[in-house]
């Protein structure tokens, strides 16, 4: 029998249903109204609804951009959402009439990757969600890495500056602000504001305004073959890489793998923070090299791995 899969971000709700192979049989989208916690449980009831009148289904996965706890039932925080200590599980199971688990949504990833992607061929694996922030997601001898309070994998809030730039959890000098979407904007922005010979092609992506220029607008110039934005991304790729060797040191997994919106400019960011690991890896030349890989699953991968923890609950 088959599972849904629901990935709650700050503007969008997908939902799917998905089979036992990691296979997306069909899709719905909401909008997340991102304010109003009665709101969002409606809208993810409404696309359960739907898709459940084609589709015979035992149980709901919900992805949460957020901490949930570790009995994978209330959302504690959500950054970008209204939900503050929200009983969701319990909320959903009654609207519903079918179990539910609740997961942050990058360990929902790391799942997807790890059990239907990139990761299939490994026990250990570390994902990397580079967007807007930096996301992680862990895995350890076959099993999602929770922590005691449900709160493991935060990785995107590793210090790695001391009184860095400012972050928005609070603390200074955190990863994410070196090594996501974000940081790549910030740079491409301050070589576009020079206004020298390297900014032209970033410019003229950019309409001619430096604060309009957006990270797809790097990536498609470095693809061009933009000197200026091929050394943005490979300077995005060693905070990657440097920082993934740190991770390496306490974790010790066969695999990283890289995904979220950055990761669409493949070696162009992937060979940097891959030579970058290899400088900084500690016992390098002596062990085993963990692999870094892209992502295979794109968006779905959260929708796909919390529907597959929906159904081992």
């Amino acid at each position: 029998m088959h599972t849904i899969g629901v990935d709650i971000g700050g503007t969008k709700i997908a939902a799917g249903v998905v089979s036992d192979a990691g296979e997306v049989l069909l899709e719905t989208r909401r909008d997340t109204p991102a304010t109003d916690v009665e709101a969002i449980e409606s809208a993810v009831v409404d696309a359960v609804t739907e898709l459940r009148a084609t589709h015979e289904v035992e149980a709901v996965g919900v992805g949460a951009a957020g901490f949930v706890d570790a009995s994978r039932s209330v959302v504690t925080f959500a950054p970008n959402l209204a939900w503050r200590d929200e009983p969701l599980r319990a909320d959903l199971e009654a609207r519903l009439g079918l179990p539910v688990v609740v997961e942050n949504d990058a360990n929902a990833a790391a799942w997807g990757e790890f059990a239907h992607g990139a990761g299939r061929e490994v026990r250990d694996m570390v994902l990397l969600t580079i967007g807007t922030g930096l996301g992680g997601g862990i895995v350890l001898d076959d099993r999602l890495l929770r922590g005691a309070a449900g709160f493991a994998g935060e990785l995107g809030h590793l210090r790695v500056v001391p009184d860095g730039y400012q972050c928005g959890c609070g603390n200074r000098g955190c990863w994410e602000q070196y090594a996501s979407g974000r940081a790549l904007v910030r740079e491409a922005r301050e070589v576009a504001r020079s206004g020298g010979p390297m900014a032209a092609r970033l410019l003229e992506l950019a309409g001619g305004d430096p604060e309009a220029l957006e990270g797809p607008m790097v990536t498609r110039a470095a693809q061009e073959g933009d000197l200026a934005s091929q050394e943005l991304l490979a300077d995005l790729g060693r905070w990657i890489g440097e920082g993934a060797a740190s991770v390496m040191a306490v974790l010790d997994s066969a695999m990283i793998v890289v995904g979220g919106g950055v990761s669409a400019a493949g070696d162009l960011l992937l060979e940097p923070a891959r030579a970058a690991f290899r400088r900084q890896l500690t016992a390098r030349g002596h062990r085993p090299e963990p692999r870094i890989e892209l992502a295979r699953l794109g968006n779905d991968a959260g929708m796909i791995g919390v529907a597959d923890l929906a159904r081992r609950r």
